[in-house]
């Protein structure tokens, strides 16, 4: 189950009135991991558990996600039930903005599969004009050299353009997610600056990076006379949609920036797999007519 699911499913069970151990054995009959951390022996360290459980999770960003948001609403005394509630409405919007990354990655990624395959489909061409270009590559010194080449290049290639594809898909998981902590510590009643702490000790617990951009929030709410969670919350919002505008116009550049390996490496293994040995095939076979 993907943790915004289950992280709904428990707002309501927990606003049905269950104990937060009951709530995740319910949740644990359709969830294997769920029940894995219901196994905990007490309720306080059920944040521990969900780390542990979701260490090697594909999902493990979002649950540690949970794990450091129940830490903090446990601490500072917020409730579950909604914390839960506007944590499974957060998760479900990240999970929507990378599936649209998905989508947008999906061409670049076609077309860097596509446009590797024409050097080996090139090897043979020749054979299709009833020319010996494979004998030709495996046979002759100039065939090996220009079949060492080509696979280099091919190599290179293929190197270059994953990396590539892996840069633009590199996003923060988790845009946002200390404003959203220090806003519901701030809703259980704590000061900001006991805030603050429990949610660096909760990013760290979980295994997050921290993030310091809801003190310069907190400082502005204060000075303004502003609802400081209020504020987080919209911070928070800001911050997830800058993330996505900045994965979206990473992946709109990609499709130019492959053109740099197509020019490079993929063009020059067509010709030496493909071009020179249909051209070295015909000009031996022309010497040998003569």
């Amino acid at each position: 189950m993907r943790p915004a699911a289950a992280v709904l499913r428990l707002a309501v069970l927990l606003e049905a009135g269950l104990a937060p151990l009951a709530a995740w054995r319910y949740l644990g009959e359709q969830d294997a991991v769920a029940a894995q951390i219901a196994q905990v022996d007490g309720a306080d360290r059920i944040a521990d558990a969900i780390f542990e459980a979701t260490r090697d999770n594909p999902d493990e960003a979002e649950w540690a996600c949970v794990a450091a948001a129940w830490r903090v609403a446990s601490d500072s005394g917020a409730p579950l039930a909604s914390t839960l509630a506007r944590l499974g409405e957060v998760l479900t919007a990240l999970d929507e903005a990378r599936r649209e990354v998905d989508v947008a990655l999906a061409g670049p990624v076609a077309t860097t599969r596509v446009v590797l395959a024409l050097p080996p489909l090139g090897l043979f061409g020749g054979a299709l004009l009833g020319v010996d270009t494979l004998g030709v590559l495996f046979t002759t010194p100039p065939g090996w050299l220009c079949l060492t080449a080509g696979g280099v290049l091919l190599v290179i290639a293929r190197r270059w353009m994953r990396r590539m594809v892996g840069q633009a898909k590199q996003s923060d998981p988790t845009p946002g997610l200390g404003a959203e902590l220090v806003a519901i510590a701030v809703g259980g009643g704590g000061a900001a600056d006991a805030a603050l702490e429990r949610v660096a000790s909760a990013l760290a617990a979980a295994g997050l990076p921290p993030d310091a951009s809801p003190s310069a929030t907190l400082a502005f709410a204060n000075r303004a006379g502003v609802p400081v969670a209020t504020l987080l919350r919209a911070e928070a919002r800001e911050a997830r949609r800058e993330s996505h505008a900045a994965a979206r116009l990473r992946i709109a550049r990609l499709g130019t920036q492959l053109l740099l390996p197509l020019g490079a490496c993929v063009l020059p293994a067509f010709v030496a797999l493909g071009v020179a040995p249909l051209l070295l095939a015909m000009i031996a076979s022309t010497v040998s007519g003569m």
